[in-house]
């Protein structure tokens, strides 16, 4: 009997870097079936498109794309829903509830875990804190989130093995779950990012540096729209989410070159990329997609000096690295890359050892591995 495989994913409401590493997982296992809460159609790639996918009660409540970060109380209810009972392999791509999925005591269970909840371990200010929404709603919602974290924490061991994006993750995982975890890069299309032939890279007559990610607390686009004005550069935005209202008003408010682009699809994305003088990354991530795509297409990147960036950027050869988080360093930080000649061909190849291909072979050898560990076990 052939093994049957699921996929499951928090929620598929557009093609960020968690969807990356799912289309990469699609590909590999293109006959199993994909659970998510949520699923905006149209909103991924065809390949994702294209598969079986189940979804969650959240599909069928009134106004669910927009307003499904306000049902997260009962996602921990929705996940464990999902019936994976005819399943022998389950992959999970989690950053919220997918890794919790209840799976056959004698089926395999790897979990690719983007990162333990940010906004129920270590960051509720930064989503949920007074000067977000408001000194009593953020007292009502401390202990649900503190609810949330426990039983983050309790449902960890229903993993049999975890993956995990970085070192800096990795170490998450074991002080939130007390679990190790195997480092895979995540997947990066080098093929399609590349530097623009036609062009010479980064000499815009605007001299604007970019951001592309989602307008979220963590991501801290603010200091980056402060850095900017006291650079005396522009500062194009790629991207949407519930932070951008709020954003557009500093930038009215702070004045400076800011230009809101909204959501763009891959290929204005990638000429984004192309003609930006550097692309910036104020917030501390995990991993971060966006500077390796940013150096695919040879442009250098101005990050915040903690988390993944240490790990993908290389300071003063593919970028800069900031450390110290405000507007003044940053500032100083993209003055410096402005000012450096950058050498477009090394940033390149950098960037390509994070490849599609090496992200797919890892992980097919990973879950054969626990596949034949669980198999002798039994």
């Amino acid at each position: 009997m052939p093994t049957r495989v699921a996929i499951v994913h928090d929620w598929l409401t557009g093609m960020r870097g968690g969807e990356r590493v799912l289309e990469v997982l699609c590909e590999r296992y293109p006959d199993a079936d994909l659970f998510t809460l949520l699923h905006v159609r149209g909103s991924v790639s065809p390949v994702i498109e294209r598969r079986r996918i189940v979804t969650s009660p959240l599909q069928y409540l009134p106004a669910a794309r927009r307003y499904y970060r306000e049902a997260l109380p009962i996602f921990p209810l929705l996940v464990e829903h999902f019936d994976l009972d005819r399943y022998d392999v389950v992959i999970s791509s989690s950053h919220c509830v997918a890794k919790a999925v209840l799976t056959r005591p004698d089926a395999v269970h790897v979990c690719y875990c983007h990162t333990p909840m940010r906004y129920a371990w270590d960051q509720f200010d930064a989503y949920f804190g007074p000067a977000r929404v408001g000194r009593a709603a953020s007292a009502l919602l401390r202990p649900v989130l503190a609810a949330l974290a426990r039983w983050d924490r309790a449902t960890a061991d229903r993993v049999q093995r975890y993956v995990t994006n970085s070192q800096h993750v990795a170490r998450r995982i074991r002080r939130y779950y007390n679990r190790d975890a195997s480092v895979v890069y995540p997947p990066i299309d080098t093929a399609f990012f590349q530097p623009d032939a036609s062009a010479a890279p980064g000499k815009s007559a605007r001299r604007e540096c970019l951001i592309v990610s989602a307008l979220v607390p963590y991501k801290r686009i603010d200091i980056a729209i402060d850095a900017c004005r006291i650079a005396g550069v522009g500062l194009a935005i790629v991207g949407d989410g519930p932070e951008r209202a709020r954003l557009e008003r500093v930038a009215a408010e702070r004045g400076g070159d800011i230009r809101f682009l909204g959501r763009l699809g891959d290929a204005d994305v990638r000429a984004a990329y192309q003609r930006a003088a550097a692309v910036l990354m104020p917030g501390e991530e995990d991993f971060g997609i966006v500077p390796l795509e940013a150096q695919a297409c040879g442009r250098p990147v101005v990050a915040l000096a903690r988390g993944g960036a240490r790990e993908t950027i290389v300071d003063g050869e593919t970028g800069v690295l900031v450390d110290d988080p405000g507007g003044d360093a940053f500032a100083h930080g993209i003055r410096s890359a402005l000012a450096r000649s950058f050498d477009t061909a090394a940033i390149r190849r950098h960037a390509e050892a994070f490849g599609r291909a090496r992200f797919g072979d890892a992980m097919d050898a990973i879950v054969s591995e626990t596949r034949a560990g669980a198999a002798h076990a039994w």
